[in-house]
C-alpha cells in the first residue's frame, strides 16, 4: 500500500511547539475521516523533507500518536492509521486549551511510572520470540543469574554509569527492593550488629516496609537540596549495619548528591564498618550534565549497587540487578539456592536479547528524549511558585512547599478536578522542615500532561495567594 498525502500548514508563529501541531494535525485528519483506518501514513523522512522540518520532529509526532492510539507501528512497513471505534473515543486536548472538551478519567501525576516506547513493545516481542525458540530450560537456574545476562549487564554498567564491575560481582534480582532484601539477609548474618537501616527522610516507603518486615530498625537521615545529610549520620545508633541511599536522584525530592557528599559518605561506611546501600533506580535519564560517578565506584568494598528495569520496561518485568563484594554475593548466592528462590531464566534470556540486539539502548534513547521535553515544559510552568528540585533528571519534579500550602492545593483545586498529585508528606516517616508537591510525567500522555499542568497552575495560584 502506497503512503497518503497529506495536506499540512506549519505555523511557525504557533504558540504550540511543531511535534504537537504535526501531532494536532494528523489526529484531526482522522478524527474527520480524511485519513481512513489501515491508510499508511508517510514515512518520518519524506514528510519531514515536504514540510522542511527536522526528522526528529515528525518521529516525536507519530511516537505521540502511536502511544495514543492513534497510529498502529508496523515492523519494516511504516505507521497506519488505526481502527478506532467511534462512540466514547476521548479527545485529544491541545497544549493550549484551558480545559478539556470533556469529563477526563482521572489523571494521576505518580512519580516513578514510566512511559514505554512502542518500538520498546516491539522488541520485547521479538525478544521473546527468540525465547520460545529454544527448549524450555531442563534444570534449576544459577541462583546469582545467567552468566550471559550478567555479562550483559557488566557491559551496560560500565558504560552507562561507568561502573567497573564483572559478572562474578552481578546477582540477578526482581527489582531494587528484592535486593534490598538479599542485602539485608546477607548482613544479618552477623550476629554482632544492630539491626538498624539508615533511611532517607522523606524517602523511598517501600524500603522502610521491607526492613520492618524483616525485624529491622529503621532510623530517619533527613535529606536537603544535596540530598542525604551525611552528618546527620553522627545521630544512628553506634555499629549501624547499612545505609539506603537514592543519590543520583533522591526519591522523592529528587536532590542530586554532588561529588563531595558522595565521598564523606563513603567515608562513614569506612569508618564506621558499614554498608551503603546504593538505589540508582532512574539514572538512564538525564537531560543535559552527565550522571555523577555512582558512590559504588568510589567505595566498591563498602556498596551494594541496585539496578532496575521498572524505570524503563516497567515494573510487571520483575527484573534488576545488584553488584556486591564478592563475600556477599557468595553469602546471598548460597541463601537463594537453599530456600528455592532462583531468578527465571525465560525472563532473563529475554533481557539479554534485548542487550545484545541495542534495543534497551533504543527505548532508552526514545523515553529520554520524550522526558526531555517534559522536564522542561514542567519546570517553566512551576518555577515561578518557588524552589524546583529534580529539574534534569528522572521522571519526576519536585516542587517545595510549605506543607500546608501544597495539601491545600493538591486536595482542593486538582483533586476535584480529576487530577491526582502526590505530595511529599506522602513518602516522610517522621517530621520534616518543608513539603512540597511532586510531579510525575512518567505515565501521561501530552495532552493528560498539559491539562493536568493547567489545573495545577490554577491551584497554586489560588494556594499561595490566598
Amino acid at each position: 500500500m502506497l503512503p497518503i498525502s497529506l495536506s499540512i500548514t506549519i505555523d511557525r508563529a504557533d504558540s504550540r511547539t511543531l511535534p504537537v501541531q504535526l501531532a494536532d494535525r494528523i489526529r484531526s485528519a482522522i478524527d474527520d475521516g480524511e485519513l481512513e483506518p489501515d491508510s499508511r501514513l508517510p514515512s518520518t523522512r519524506a514528510l519531514s523533507v515536504d514540510l522542511g522540518i527536522a526528522r526528529a520532529v515528525v518521529e516525536k509526532a507519530y511516537e505521540q500518536l502511536v502511544a495514543e492510539g492513534w497510529l498502529d507501528p508496523r515492523r519494516g512497513s511504516g505507521n497506519y492509521v488505526r481502527r478506532i471505534p467511534r462512540a466514547g473515543r476521548s479527545v485529544a486536548v491541545s497544549p493550549s486549551a484551558q480545559a478539556p472538551p470533556r469529563t477526563p478519567p482521572r489523571i494521576s501525576l505518580r512519580p516513578g511510572i514510566p512511559w514505554t516506547p512502542p518500538s520498546a513493545s516491539d522488541a520485547w516481542k521479538r525478544a521473546w520470540r527468540d525465547v520460545g525458540s529454544t527448549p524450555p530450560p531442563a534444570d534449576y537456574p544459577d541462583s546469582a543469574g545467567t552468566l550471559e545476562l550478567r555479562t550483559r549487564v557488566a557491559e551496560l554498567l560500565r558504560r552507562a554509569r561507568g561502573l567497573h564491575t564483572t559478572p562474578a560481582s552481578i546477582v540477578i534480582t526482581t527489582g531494587s527492593i528484592h535486593g534490598l532484601d538479599l542485602a539485608l539477609g546477607a548482613l544479618s548474618v552477623a550476629e554482632s550488629i544492630e539491626h538498624v537501616l539508615a533511611l532517607e527522610n522523606p524517602g523511598y516507603k517501600s524500603a522502610a516496609a521491607l526492613a520492618t518486615h524483616r525485624g529491622w530498625s529503621v532510623h530517619d537521615v533527613p535529606v536537603d537540596g544535596a540530598g542525604l545529610i551525611v552528618e546527620q549520620l553522627g545521630s544512628a545508633p553506634p555499629r549501624t549495619p547499612a545505609v539506603y541511599v537514592t543519590p543520583s536522584h533522591q526519591y522523592p525530592t529528587g536532590a542530586f548528591m554532588p561529588i563531595g557528599r558522595r565521598r564523606a559518605l563513603a567515608d562513614w561506611a569506612r569508618d564506621n564498618d558499614s554498608m551503603i546501600i546504593e538505589d540508582d533506580y532512574d539514572s538512564e535519564f538525564r537531560y543535559g550534565a552527565a550522571p555523577l560517578p555512582t558512590v559504588a565506584e568510589l567505595a566498591p568494598d563498602r556498596t551494594v549497587y541496585l539496578g532496575t528495569v521498572s524505570k524503563t520496561l516497567g515494573a510487571g518485568i520483575r527484573l534488576g540487578w545488584m553488584v556486591a563484594p564478592r563475600s556477599m554475593v557468595d553469602r546471598i548466592s548460597a541463601t537463594r539456592r537453599a530456600i528455592g528462590d532462583l531468578p527465571s531464566v525465560p525472563v532473563q534470556q529475554a533481557m539479554t536479547s534485548m542487550l545484545r540486539d541495542g534495543e534497551w539502548d533504543r527505548a532508552v534513547r526514545t523515553a529520554r528524549r520524550l522526558y526531555r521535553t517534559r522536564d522542561r515544559m514542567v519546570a517553566a510552568a512551576l518555577a515561578r511558585f518557588g524552589e524546583l528540585r529534580g529539574v534534569g533528571a528522572g521522571l519526576h519534579t519536585v516542587l517545595v512547599l510549605d506543607s500546608d500550602d501544597a495539601a491545600r492545593a493538591v486536595a482542593t483545586s486538582c483533586a476535584t478536578k480529576g487530577v491526582d498529585v502526590p505530595t511529599l508528606e506522602h513518602s516522610t516517616r517522621s517530621p520534616t522542615a518543608r513539603g512540597g508537591i511532586v510531579v510525575g510525567y512518567g505515565s501521561v500522555s501530552d495532552d493528560e500532561l498539559d491539562y493536568a499542568i493547567i489545573i495545577l497552575v490554577e491551584a497554586l495560584e489560588a494556594a499561595l495567594l490566598s
